[in-house]
């Protein structure tokens, strides 16, 4: 059995690849059960939470990712999400691969919101705003750059140290990247704006973006966090990943759909409705689209397959 630790994690996922291997799992016949919730108790500290992720294509390859969360972590200096993804054989239950689960995580967020993008975003866009500063940064970036022409990239943190920080970061990979001081200035510059915080309350306002811009929207993961205010939503058409989880989990989507601002039928499309070619995705220059990702368990599927068939050799490097 493989283990595959972050830095060959992240070695065995190359962008292009990582995209065309959700891309076609979101076109499989990949059956996900609602994920695990297990509250822990630690004794003298907060409850922590263990998240079981399964997926399995018949016949193919089974998945189950396995997060602990523990809220005091960094009490100890040590991430507060540690997990795992073990993939076993469809055929014969053989365990196949552990891959390391937060970069696997990072890699096949990023991948899924450039496929979202291959589908929703102008073919000519050349400016992106990432909003946050964390992990996902310079994934979302880096992923972004492969199904768009992108030419120029602006950073917006909460911390402008931490801006400059991660711009300096994305042009050490090749980026032509820059710390931006006013967020509603950049946005409005943007082809592509890309979100992924813990905001509670909305950072990005509808009346700032301009003809043809496309919205992509990755943090805010509970029903009480928020990245889009209703003005976006107004603009907006309205894609997401999965329409169970978005409309379950994501603030962006939850909070309009209880206000009346958007209905369950103004979601126009899911991922899979856009890969099979049901929808056509953007339907004009001007159009201003919306992607709200909370993520898949085939997402993880798909990237574990793949980086078990690039380190075993299945797939030349």
């Amino acid at each position: 059995m493989l283990v595959l630790n972050e830095e060959q994690t992240r070695a065995a996922l190359p962008w292009a690849e990582l995209i065309e291997a959700v891309e076609a799992m979101f076109r499989s016949d990949c059956v996900m059960p609602v994920r695990h919730h297990h509250d822990m108790e630690v004794p003298g500290e907060a409850n922590a939470v263990m998240l079981l992720m399964p997926a399995w294509v018949p016949g193919d390859h089974i998945g189950v990712k396995i997060l602990n969360l523990f809220p005091d972590n960094h009490l100890r200096s040590l991430p507060t999400i540690i997990g795992s993804y073990l993939l076993s054989s469809g055929r014969t239950g053989e365990m196949l691969a552990i891959v390391e689960g937060g970069e696997l995580t990072a890699r096949r967020t990023a991948a899924t919101s450039a496929l979202a993008a291959k589908y929703l975003a102008r073919q000519d866009a050349e400016v992106m705003l990432m909003a946050g500063t964390g992990r996902l940064s310079l994934n979302l970036m880096q992923a972004h750059a492969v199904t768009r022409p992108l030419k120029r990239f602006l950073i917006w943190g909460r911390n402008k140290e931490k801006a400059e920080e991660t711009a300096e970061d994305a042009r050490a990979l090749g980026l032509d990247a820059a710390a931006a001081g006013d967020l509603a200035a950049a946005a409005r510059q943007a082809d592509i704006i890309s979100c992924a915080t813990l905001s509670s309350e909305p950072l990005i306002r509808g009346e700032w973006l301009k003809p043809g811009a496309h919205l992509d929207l990755v943090g805010a993961f509970k029903p009480s966090m928020r990245e889009s205010d209703d003005e976006a939503v107004r603009r907006s058409s309205v894609f997401v990943d999965t329409r169970a989880g978005a409309m379950k989990e994501g603030g962006d989507i939850v909070q309009p759909l209880d206000s009346g601002v958007l209905t369950k039928e103004g979601i126009k499309a899911e991922l899979a409705e856009l890969v099979h070619g049901r929808h056509p995705g953007r339907t004009g220059p001007g159009e201003i689209t919306l992607f709200k990702s909370v993520g898949a368990a085939l997402e993880d599927l798909a990237g574990a397959i793949l980086a078990y068939r690039r380190a075993s050799g299945q797939v030349s490097s």
